[in-house]
């Protein structure tokens, strides 16, 4: 009874201004506020609030949230994300049902440039769509693949949901980075036979064959692209780089790039880099907020009372991953996956230590359950970014979306009770 009372008080509060309308952070804080405020929890104590909001941003990790961001916006306004699809095409082109799968392969490749699903939907989205249309595709089976393939993009380094739960967990972003390689390519080859019976349901043929002096054209004109998440993952694995360095680098790369190309100018960059500073700004914002949020917590009990409440049903591991999946899904339905993050991560690693769940693996299992919330009405931001970048109301896009919930519940499971899936090659291959 006193964690329901705690619960609805400190979690419900924060819900009913989020609903209101009220900006992530601004309600975070004010959450917070009028928590000290009341007689159930700590009291108002403005030292101790600068210095944690100062805390929650003091770290070397958090500077990967701006390199990853932007090196998002500059594969999106360069003509890297048209090389990889040109690129996909030639290679599963030929295939029953290939543009499907020129879609799926295109947000692999794309993933290890973009951590974000609403940029993948951004920048690949209108595209893909449009090519399948063109090829006698329905606008359900369309929407659907663009909409159930741009999730892969933040499970497969890089990843910016993966670098904000490393920072509150405490993890090394390296690990958790190398840790959704297997569950993001997992999560390609499942959708990828779905999408397969799918086409084959609905009756559609095959795609053009090309041949290898073709292939090997396209891999040409795509491979400074293809560079990139190369570079990253292998820097992190040869111990060259720390994910934050990777990033970095791989931004001034893409600069340079696009500059040799000439699809940037010093305007376009300048434009760029403006935006990609409020969009840093907004985040680490939320994060600070979310650190006070997650003290508060600690100071109302909470992580204890819930510790107590789910160890008091079970203490298995396997069963406790269980109940937090059903959990995330449903929170990610009405709230970002970075909102949530930050919400719940200080919260939930005391429990997750008191379990004996690896912090690796549950991170991975969190990130996947939340990104079907962005596909997911009626707040997906993915589901609005599709609106917008293709010709279908709304309403399409939310019923496209029902039938790929199949391949992403299939893939959540396995991740979720095969613990060796997230955390076999960050255990084998990370030094």
């Amino acid at each position: 009874m006193e964690l329901l009372l705690i619960g609805l008080i400190f979690l419900g509060g924060l819900l009913f201004l989020y609903a209101l309308g009220m900006p992530v952070a601004v309600a975070i804080g004010s959450a917070c506020v009028l928590i000290m405020l009341s007689p159930f929890g700590p009291p108002l104590n403005f030292g101790l609030m600068s210095n944690q909001l100062m805390h929650g941003l003091n770290s070397f990790t958090l500077l990967a949230v701006p390199f990853y961001l932007m090196l998002g916006r500059l594969m999106n306004r360069t003509d890297m994300t048209s090389e990889v699809f040109d690129f996909a095409n030639a290679v599963f082109g030929r295939v029953r049902g290939g543009i499907a799968q020129v879609n799926i392969g295109a947000s692999v490749i794309f993933s290890g440039m973009s951590g974000l699903a609403v940029a993948d939907a951004a920048g690949l989205g209108r595209v893909e769509y449009n090519a399948m249309r063109e090829q006698g595709y329905d606008k359900k089976t369309a929407i659907g693949v663009t909409g159930a393939s741009s999730i892969i993009g933040p499970i497969i380094p890089p990843s910016v949901p993966i670098i904000l739960y490393g920072v509150l967990a405490e993890e090394s972003i390296g690990a958790l980075f190398l840790a959704g390689i297997v569950p993001g390519l997992l999560l390609a080859v499942v959708l990828s036979v779905f999408t397969y019976l799918v086409v084959r349901w609905k009756g559609y043929g095959k795609g053009e064959a090309v041949g290898l002096r073709t292939i090997g054209q396209e891999f040409v004109n795509a491979l400074p692209a293809l560079v990139i998440p190369v570079f990253i993952v292998g820097g992190i694995l040869s111990g060259m780089f720390t994910a934050t360095e990777a990033g970095a680098v791989a931004v001034l790369y893409a600069i340079g790039l696009g500059f040799y190309q000439g699809s940037l100018t010093g305007g376009i960059l300048l434009e760029e880099f403006r935006d990609g500073m409020v969009e840093t700004f907004s985040i680490l914002f939320i994060i600070s907020l979310a650190m006070l949020y997650g003290l508060v917590a600690l100071q109302l009990r909470i992580p204890i009372l819930l510790a107590d409440a789910i160890t008091g049903f079970t203490t298995d591991p396997t069963v406790a991953i269980l109940i937090f999946v059903p959990l995330f899904m449903l929170i990610g339905t009405f709230m970002s996956i970075t909102a949530t993050i930050m919400i719940m991560v200080p919260i939930l690693m005391p429990i997750i230590g008191t379990l004996g769940i690896d912090p690796i693996h549950f991170g991975i299992v969190m990130i996947l359950s939340l990104m079907t919330g962005v596909v997911t009405p009626p707040l997906g931001s993915v589901l609005f970014v599709l609106e917008k970048v293709t010709d279908a109301s709304l309403e399409t896009v939310m019923r496209a979306m029902v039938l790929f919930y199949i391949p992403l519940l299939v893939v959540i499971l396995i991740v979720a009770l095969v613990p060796e899936v997230s955390v076999y090659v960050p255990n084998n291959y990370f030094f």
